[in-house]
């Protein structure tokens, strides 16, 4: 027999306005769950009008509880969605495995508790929800009117199709979550209202965590139901619309910034369509001496050491992991330009990086210095446009949202356009040898496919129609100019050259 101790279940009941049905509800709770669970039952009263916490209290005091029963009471209404938040706050806070909701109102039935909580048991998924939906007719058997029935399969279609997911359902009120699941998402951070239930979804789905359906009967008796159902449609059509937009880098909230870390790069390789390692790449010289100014996994250097043959040399903050650099340098560009060699290089990348230094001009005044005698020594630099169309129509629609990448990576110090990159750089002293629009990265955002590779098409026309209006990102081709203290020293050498030959004539 085993000493491993059982694990702690806290069934958490939201309440309000339900004194003709709370007592059933917890008398319904299957005692045999005692035998693989230690269960406790909190129910939280929101404030309600009637005797909802008095029943809830007196149950907490019978004899016979087979649970223990603890009863809150909100002062002020904290709605569906703060009500929930208050439960699981307390089940992390007192160190419980799982968290069981039930609702107060008896819609959905606590006799499926035994089953809901195996596969959690089990370790087999983070969260396990009860759908009406799983049965092809139980939903309209069970009472649900058609109406709703007809909204929850129409929203759920359009949830699973903007959330890539394949739930039966999204808008049942049944459910258990494993504490740690409930650790690893903000759910604080989501409404108070009704499509907290959906926000909580898209947050599991984005951390990567396992959800488990399983049928449950459907029950709608005389209850009161306190849904607008056209504001709760609009509101999780919006939460999964505002996910969606965020995995494109197109918004950012918050409450969706979830994702793993190892799942999440900001920094990836863009090569087999128009972008700006695609341009670099042909652009640098085969056997170049390529210098790589935030190099970041080195990934870029990596391809050039092996489809160009170069040797490559890498800055940042912090060493390449997974790929090796001919050599590597520790240092912060905010520091300022790093020591360069003095036989110095052929080429210099500096592909989305300006737009991450606190001072570009003093960087790039540096840069120039540093390179000032060997002014054939071409730079390769990128950055986000500003004025792209994505981010003026963000603009007339009142957005101005920083993101986890893209445009406005929240990384970012510093934002151009292609007139005040160009200014930047010509004020710096570098000679602009060629400007290239950029089209949105479609296959990263979409996949590579056809639908990604149309619209890339598409944005490469728009370009040649509107290069500031129509391209994501910039790329420039420059050249150092030569310094004024170079172009002193040179003519002192060549003065001297000069003298030498007219004295050896003479």
């Amino acid at each position: 027999m085993s000493n491993r101790p059982k694990p702690r279940v806290l069934v958490f009941v939201v309440a309000y306005n339900a004194e003709k049905t709370i007592t059933a509800v917890i008398r319904r709770i299957p005692r045999e769950l005692s035998k693989l669970y230690d269960i406790e039952v909190l129910i939280i009263d929101d404030a309600s009008a009637d005797a909802t916490f008095a029943q809830s209290y007196t149950a907490s005091k019978a004899a016979d509880a087979p649970f223990p029963i603890h009863a809150l009471y909100n002062p002020v209404n904290q709605k569906y969605g703060g009500n929930q938040k208050l439960g699981y706050r307390y089940a992390i806070q007192n160190g419980y495995d799982f968290v069981a909701l039930l609702h107060g109102d008896g819609q959905y039935a606590p006799e499926c508790l035994p089953a809901l909580l195996e596969p959690l048991r089990k370790g087999e998924v983070g969260a396990v929800f009860g759908s009406r939906m799983l049965t092809r007719t139980g939903a309209l058997k069970g009472g649900m009117p058609l109406y709703k029935f007809a909204g929850n399969k129409i929203l759920t279609w359009i949830e699973n199709r903007l959330l890539r997911s394949s739930l039966s359902e999204f808008h049942s009120g049944y459910r258990i979550y494993s504490v740690e699941a409930l650790k690893a998402i903000p759910f604080e951070r989501n409404s108070n209202d009704f499509h907290f239930d959906t926000e909580i979804i898209i947050q599991l789905l984005i951390a990567g965590i396992q959800i488990k359906e399983l049928p449950i009967p459907t029950y709608y008796g005389d209850e009161i139901c306190h849904v607008n159902g056209v504001h709760y449609a609009a509101n999780v059509v919006l939460a999964a619309l505002k996910a969606r937009l965020q995995e494109w880098s197109l918004f950012y909230d918050r409450r969706f910034d979830c994702a793993p870390a190892e799942k999440f790069s900001p920094y990836t390789l863009k090569l087999g369509y128009a972008s700006p390692h695609t341009l670099a790449l042909e652009r640098v010289p085969e056997g170049s001496r390529v210098l790589d100014l935030g190099c970041a996994g080195g990934y870029m250097g990596s391809v050039l050491k092996k489809q160009k043959r170069c040797s490559v040399s890498g800055v940042d903050v912090a060493p390449p992991v997974t790929v090796t650099l001919d050599e590597f340098q520790l240092h912060d560009l905010n520091a300022g330009v790093p020591s360069i060699e003095a036989g110095g290089y052929d080429v210099v990348l500096m592909l989305d990086v300006i737009e991450h230094l606190n001072r570009p001009e003093e960087f790039l005044e540096g840069l120039r210095q540093a390179l000032a005698f060997r002014t054939s020594t071409e730079v390769l630099i990128s950055t986000g446009n500003v004025a792209c169309y994505v981010t003026r129509a963000m603009l007339l629609l009142g957005q101005f949202n920083y993101g986890k990448r893209g445009i406005l990576d929240l990384t970012h110090t510093r934002l151009f356009t292609f007139r005040s990159l160009r200014r930047v750089l010509q004020q710096a002293g570098f000679q602009i040898l060629e400007t290239r629009g950029v089209p949105a990265p479609f296959p990263l955002a979409i996949g590579d496919n056809l639908v990604s590779r149309a619209l890339l098409a598409i944005n490469r026309v728009l370009i040649r129609l509107s290069r500031g209006l129509f391209s994501y990102q910039i790329f420039m081709r420059i050249r150092p100019e030569p310094t004024v203290d170079s172009l002193l020293q040179l003519a002192g050498e060549q003065s001297r050259i000069r003298a030498a030959a007219l004295e050896n004539v003479a």
